[in-house]
Parts: C-alpha cells; structure tokens; sequence
C-alpha cells in the first residue's frame, strides 16, 4: 500500500486501531481530554485558517477587489507566520512527541515513521511555497502582480492540500493514544 503523503487518502486501516476505540466525535467529551489536547488541535486549526487566509489573499488579487501592496504585506505577514510556526511545531513534534508517543502502544507504532516522513515531504514542498510567496511579494508591484499572484495561489493550494491530509492523518493516530494512555512524558 502506498503510504505517501501525495497519494494517500488516509491513515492505513491498521493504524486507525485508537481511532476507532477513541472516534474524533467522542474526543471533547473523553476525560482524558485536556489542555494538551486542546492546545495541539489549537495550533493546527490555525494552520488551516493561515492556509485558507493565503488563498483569499491570493484569489482576492486576482479579482481585482485588493490593493497589490496590500496584498504583499498580507502574504509577507501571513506566509511567514505559516512557515515559522510550521517549523517549530514540527520540530517539538519530531524531538519530543512522536519519540514518546511512539512507545505507548506498538501496534501503531509504525504510525510515527509516516508522520515523520509526512514532515519530510513537507519541508520539500515548502521550499516551493516560500520561493512562490517571496516571488508574488516582489512582483505585486511590478507590471503584472496577478501572475505572481496565480503562481503563488497554485502552491499556497497544493501546500494546505498536503498539509490538511497531514494533520488529519496525525491527529487520528495522536489524539487516541493520548486519550487512552494520557498525557505523562509530553510536559
């Protein structure tokens, strides 16, 4: 089975063992629910809503209805908060997480190398947004700021594609292992 985060719909059925004890609609009214939890979900909401500010930028440009500076100091603002907390939330994730979560219960074990390797292929494909972003910032004041601004929007969308796959995918393999083994070693 293809396993790729470009290819897969999904976490493999054999890692979904926690999920379907612990289903996400279960998980608020869970006593093991904490602030932990809460906190984590916290911060990849607010990728999704930075992903999806992004692409209103972007689409908002092209309909003429922004002002091209406006539009770079948005993407500037908003791109490099995306990146940044991107980077720091994946490193607490790889160093601290994932190392401890990953010996709570072996049959999902596996599931931890593929969050791993989701965050590889995601620092690829970021390497393309940032240079994408940088480039609609510089030109929405030359000539043609709706080009940069199409480009930009075409890996803003590919970017919150992966990323939502991911952090759907991770938060079905996490939240059920914290919610049935609890939250001691993560701080």
């Amino acid at each position: 089975m293809d396993t790729s985060l470009e290819t897969r719909d999904g976490l493999p059925g054999a890692l979904e063992v926690l999920l379907r004890e612990h289903p996400r609609e279960a998980w608020q009214a869970d006593p093991q629910f904490n602030g932990l939890i809460a906190f984590w979900l916290d911060r990849h909401m607010m990728f999704r809503k930075l992903g999806g500010l992004l692409q209103q930028e972007c689409e908002a440009l092209l309909d003429e209805n922004s002002d091209p500076r406006r539009f770079a100091q948005a993407v500037a603002h908003y791109s490099g908060m995306f990146v940044n907390q991107l980077h720091g939330h994946h490193q607490i994730e790889d160093h601290h997480y994932f190392p401890v979560l990953a010996t709570r219960d072996a049959r999902i074990e596996k599931g931890f190398a593929l969050l791993d390797a989701d965050h590889h292929a995601l620092d690829g494909r970021l390497h393309r947004f940032v240079t994408s972003a940088n480039t609609a910032i510089q030109g929405a004041t030359g000539a043609d700021p709706r080009t940069a601004a199409a480009d930009f929007l075409e890996a803003a969308r590919g970017m919150d594609q992966l990323l939502r796959r991911h952090l759907d995918d991770e938060e079905d393999l996490i939240v059920p292992v914290i919610l049935k083994y609890g939250t001691e070693g993560l701080g």
